[in-house]
């Protein structure tokens, strides 16, 4: 029996994917190998918009020396669509290894978002046709009554009165004061391999537009909570626009998360 969770078979064909059919580490647990592609399911209609753009800024990176940075390609299937039912393939990149330091990481947000900055110099108009649970989540971050109601409405002990205290945190800070909003990916930490030279390697892009002070706060969160960051990495997180990002980023994650770990988020006092 096929397991519920691989790329069905007519996926495979029309991506003409080959080869072993493997699970990959990493991101949700969900992306596969089939030889030389890496398939990933949940993909909707921002994949239009995003594989052209996402591609032109992997050939570049690719092209450029030294490349301190590099992207995963996006390839199409046989009849020219970006997905099928979701699904989503980029070229396989052989030799990596997982990058959990966080220097690292940052520096990677760093780059990518500003050579993001330059590629897509307007809000795309098709950034908004995704809807899942992260994108209610990171909307519920921006918008307490939002997060409030998101959170009366889940079981897990102790939730709601964290997303509380984080809430009572926020001190009336604008999106607009977190900086200048852009494209930017929102789920870096465990989506950064290191290649076979060292370089770092970003797969699956979760593209939102938000300011990239936001999008760095969720990576050194992550890291903190899942990579085995010291949990001194938040100090510098601890007043101004610095914290603002870090409680919304706070509270993507603990929306977001289903179920969440609340007792972990709670010990890091970020409210």
């Amino acid at each position: 029996m096929p397991h519920p969770g691989r790329p069905p078979d007519h996926v495979l064909d029309l991506f003409a994917a080959e080869g072993v059919l493997e699970p990959l580490p990493g991101g949700q647990g969900t992306t596969w190998r089939a030889g030389d592609l890496a398939l990933s399911p949940g993909h909707g209609p921002e994949r239009d918009w995003l594989a052209p753009v996402q591609a032109r800024l992997a050939v570049r990176l690719d092209e450029g020396s030294p490349r301190p940075l590099r992207l995963a390609l996006p390839v199409p299937a046989r009849d020219g669509n970006l997905t099928v039912d979701g699904w989503a393939a980029t070229r396989f990149e052989p030799d990596t290894t997982p990058c959990d330091d966080l220097p690292t990481l940052r520096a990677a947000a760093h780059l990518l978002h500003a050579h993001l900055a330059t590629a897509v110099p307007e809000r795309p108009a098709g950034l908004d046709a995704h809807h899942d649970r992260w994108s209610e989540a990171e909307q519920a971050a921006y918008d307490p009554r939002l997060a409030l109601a998101a959170a009366a409405e889940r079981t897990e002990p102790g939730l709601a009165a964290l997303v509380a205290r984080l809430v009572g945190a926020l001190d009336g800070v604008e999106p607009a004061d977190l900086g200048r909003e852009q494209l930017v990916h929102r789920d870096l930490a465990g989506n950064v391999l290191l290649d076979a030279s060292g370089i770092p390697f970003v797969i699956d892009f979760s593209p939102t537009w938000r300011s990239p002070l936001w999008a760095e706060a969720v990576c050194v969160l992550d890291a903190v909570l899942w990579l085995g960051a010291p949990p001194e990495a938040l100090d510098e997180w601890t007043s101004g626009r610095a914290r603002q990002a870090v409680l919304r980023a706070a509270l993507f994650r603990v929306l977001s998360d289903r179920p969440c770990d609340v007792a972990r988020y709670a010990g890091l006092d970020l409210g």
